[in-house]
């Protein structure tokens, strides 16, 4: 669909042509709005109306295959030290080695499995002192595109983080923790676009896809859920009223909070791992 044919355009063009006809009447035939004043009032209702909506792009086979991979690790499902072997998962999944072996390449990535030369890929799991780096790292760049979005984003961008943010709300409601972690990455996503800086973003983008089987764990709880959209709530409202400094304040709590939950995960699951800290084949 081109840009002229956009129904919302079609729209702005007839609140233009509404405007141009206002500024034609004689005084006193209509109520009083300065041309400036309308001018601006046309220019936050076209960044509203084609402000880019968050989608969420449909996840590839390997990348669905890494994922239920990463879940099984994390939730104690696959222990440290276990081997990851092409021919068994594909058998498990239905599908051929091929996207096995990417998935195996993303899962590596992660570093919640380690590939070694001539023996294979082996499940590990992060040391805590690696986990705080990893979740220090993500905290300190989401604060800072939280500090720039509150200075850079389009009506229309804020506009759409509060949409989101509400529909956050019903997910809590209905106890939708699925529904909850997918709009979650929207609003963060949002965030981050929202400091106009592309470089930025692709680097916290990097970082989040570390973290991100930990991020995920703390939405098993559903009183996590409600805690998670209360922080969400300040940082909506930071942004809304442009405040830089609370924005980067309340970002960076909110991460180094999903920290300290996954931190407490990582040490039970570890205690729990019969092959605990170091796999046999180290």
């Amino acid at each position: 669909m081109t840009e002229e044919s956009h129904p919302a355009l079609q729209a702005a063009g007839c609140l233009d042509f509404l405007v141009k006809f206002v500024y034609t009447l004689p005084k006193g035939k209509c109520f009083q709005t300065s041309q400036e004043g309308l001018k601006h009032q046309m220019t936050e209702l076209r960044q509203t109306l084609f402000a880019p909506t968050e989608q969420t792009e449909p996840l590839g086979i390997a990348q669905q295959l890494c994922q239920v991979l990463e879940d099984d690790i994390v939730r104690g499902k696959l222990p440290p030290g276990q081997r990851l072997e092409e021919p068994l998962l594909a058998k498990r999944f239905g599908v051929s080695r091929t996207p096995v072996r990417e998935a195996l390449q993303l899962l590596t990535a992660t570093e919640l499995a380690e590939k070694i030369p001539n023996k294979g890929v082996y499940v590990s799991l992060a040391t805590p002192e690696r986990l705080t780096a990893m979740f220090e790292s993500m905290a300190e760049l989401e604060a800072m595109c939280g500090r720039l979005a509150a200075i850079r984003m389009t009506s229309g961008e804020r506009h759409n983080l509060e949409k989101i943010h509400h529909e956050l709300a019903e997910t809590v409601r209905l106890g939708d923790s699925d529904g909850y972690e997918t709009l979650n990455r929207s609003f963060h996503n949002t965030l981050y676009r929202g400091s106009h800086n592309e470089v930025l973003v692709d680097v916290t983008l990097s970082v989040r896809r570390r973290v991100a089987p930990f991020r995920r764990v703390q939405f098993t709880s559903l009183a996590r859920l409600a805690s998670s959209h209360a922080e969400h709530q300040g940082i909506v409202d930071a942004i809304l009223r442009g405040d830089s400094k609370a924005t980067e304040e309340l970002l960076y709590a909110h991460i180094m909070e999903v920290h300290d939950i996954s931190q407490d995960y990582l040490i039970s699951l570890r205690a729990a791992s019969p092959a605990n800290d170091m796999p046999a084949f180290k």
